[in-house]
């Protein structure tokens, strides 16, 4: 169960789709979590990495390790 508290505007445009297209608020209010769950932890992850970035290594070392 989730309950999200939308500002005026939104809430209407989400009612009027949702009876223009005869689906409920909460079709869409899922469908848009989904569509961006992906994006929104790929950015959480691409912050965590750039906070903390881990060890580096040199091309040479890299070349090295691979045998090339």
């Amino acid at each position: 169960m989730l309950a999200i508290r939308l500002n005026k505007e939104t809430e209407k445009r989400l009612e009027a789709l949702a009876k223009k297209t005869g689906r409920t608020k909460t079709f869409y209010a899922r469908q848009a979590i989904l569509e961006h769950l992906d994006d929104m932890e790929d950015y959480y992850l691409a912050i965590e990495t750039l906070q903390n970035p881990g060890q580096t290594y040199s091309r040479k070392v890299v070349k090295s390790e691979l045998g090339l």
